[in-house]
């Protein structure tokens, strides 16, 4: 069953055919050659109990408070504040729109919500400024990774909910990533500017202005402070506030800052609709899958084999690292983390990784496939912003991809970046 389960995913996925399918037409098929028809009425059911779950409630609502948040005024008021605080800086375009990122990513929990949202003002503003268009595109398509590192993040949801580890903890974790994450990028962003003489606006730091465009993009700032301090103050669960995140999109959007019409609800219910029915329908078919390989012990076997190489720690870090790197490239994240997770993480925790800090080395490890080809969400969303080819924006985004994955080995081998917040405010 394992070499039919095998064979039939990589020639399905080489056909090119979506990943949800693939995974459950390859379970099927695999069910179909070695075992009795029977075992078929298995799949709806595990279909159904993978998607019959509370948490998991979190994804619509954080899919859908994004998409609030990205159409209601949202993204205009926190690149003023980006702009206000690093725009002088050389690279200054480039800066504001990864620290605007960092900022979008603490309220959408999308990659691909926060580089349509960031990227559609930050690009062409870079490109008017004299920027290089696949340079500019490619600050965007790397900056939006952050997206599901900087909680609330979705794919740390599926995490959490596949390996029982507290959602919670996790979104804590993701923020010393992400800020390791983001000052990476700038790095590349200033390195690269100072060679090609890519100036900052014009306009000196002013701390008047700073206070300023921060009243004025108070409101989206305080989304984060009231969703995460809920959870943690142990007002609500994660799905509680994502359901809050929807209530505060529609309130700041409507009355607030009153860009959120009427006209715009049907296009935002139906992307949202869809980016869940995806995100679910993965789900559901990776726990099939997931379910088969654990049936044929394959997850032991993978295990064996890494810990054959070495029991070192940091050596099967490095491993792991290294193999969830090749996957992202191929894999949606969703789908890479069900399968995958529940693989390593018996063998991590036995060599003393935390789980939290594992997740967390997870996500940020498939946040770099987002924006590597060829299934790298981020460089579509780019492409059909500005107009680029893919082989120019994938050229453009070689020193990113270093930048990301130097940051990667610096979270990985240093926990305290990822654990000082659970340690300090869960009692871990």
């Amino acid at each position: 069953m394992g070499t039919a389960l095998f064979v039939s995913f990589v020639v399905l996925a080489l056909l090119n055919i979506p990943i949800a399918i693939v995974l459950g037409l390859s379970s099927v098929i695999a069910l179909l050659l070695t075992s009795d028809i029977t075992m078929l009425v298995v799949v709806p059911q595990r279909m159904f109990t993978a998607t019959d779950s509370f948490p998991l409630m979190a994804i619509p609502f954080f899919t859908l408070a994004g998409a609030l948040m990205e159409g209601g005024g949202i993204s205009s008021r926190l690149i003023n504040l980006a702009n206000k605080l690093v725009g002088s800086i050389t690279g200054g375009l480039g800066i504001v729109c990864i620290l605007t990122c960092m900022f979008f990513a603490a309220i959408s929990g999308s990659s691909a919500a926060t580089v349509a949202a960031i990227g559609s003002i930050m690009i062409p503003a870079m490109v008017k400024a004299g920027y290089d268009k696949s340079f500019s595109a490619a600050v965007a398509a790397a900056a939006g990774s952050i997206g599901v590192i900087i909680p609330p993040s979705i794919p740390m949801v599926t995490y959490g909910v596949v390996c029982g580890v507290s959602i919670g903890s996790l979104f804590l974790g993701g923020f010393g990533a992400g800020i390791i994450v983001g000052l990476s990028l700038m790095v590349v962003v200033y390195v690269i500017s100072k060679k090609r003489g890519y100036r900052g606006v014009e306009e000196k730091f002013s701390i008047r202005e700073v206070l300023k465009a921060t009243l004025d993009a108070f409101w989206a700032l305080l989304m984060p402070i009231i969703i995460l301090g809920g959870i943690y103050g142990g007002i609500f669960t994660p799905t509680e506030a994502a359901a809050v995140a929807v209530a505060y999109g529609l309130i700041i959007g409507f009355f607030v800052y009153k860009e959120l019409k009427l006209k715009d609800m049907p296009r935002v219910f139906i992307n949202t609709a869809v980016s869940t029915a995806v995100v679910m329908f993965i789900v559901a078919t990776a726990t099939v899958f997931g379910w088969l390989l654990t049936r044929e012990r394959i997850p032991d076997a993978i295990a064996n084999a890494i810990i054959s190489v070495s029991q070192n720690k940091y050596m099967v870090l490095l491993i792991i690292n290294a193999l969830l790197l090749i996957v992202g490239c191929f894999m949606e994240t969703n789908a890479a983390i069900l399968i995958l997770a529940p693989i390593f993480l018996p063998m991590i925790i036995k060599l003393g990784v935390d789980p939290i800090l594992f997740g967390v080395i997870m996500v940020v490890n498939l946040a770099v496939g987002m924006f590597t080809p060829p299934v790298g969400v981020n460089l579509y969303v780019t492409c059909g912003i500005c107009d680029i080819t893919l082989e120019k924006l994938s050229v453009a985004l070689v020193p990113f991809i270093v930048a990301m994955i130097v940051a990667l080995l610096v979270i990985s081998y240093v926990p305290g970046i990822s654990m000082f917040l659970p340690n300090l405010l869960m009692g871990r």
